[in-house]
């Protein structure tokens, strides 16, 4: 391959994982505020039981053991950094 053509792809796989990057980061935003969301709903919806309450616990260890679920794939190479 060219070395421009070389270097155009290279620049193009940095943008593309510049803005994975970004993704992956709004993601974690979108995540934790739903969250907050789900338990305020969970807060107001008492009269329904416990039930809701429960779930809504629950999204935020899954997220978090999400994140070093990637965190370890990523340090054994298991996963692109």
């Amino acid at each position: 391959m060219a070395p421009e053509t070389e270097n155009l792809v290279l620049e193009q796989l940095r943008y593309m994982r510049g803005k994975l990057d970004k993704l992956d980061t709004d993601m974690m935003d979108v995540k934790q505020r739903l969250t907050s969301l789900d338990g305020r709903i969970a807060q107001l919806h008492t009269m329904f039981g416990s039930l809701h309450g429960d779930f809504a616990g629950q999204s935020p260890r899954i997220d978090r053991i999400e994140m070093r679920l990637d965190r370890i794939e990523r340090r054994l190479d298991l996963a692109p950094a």
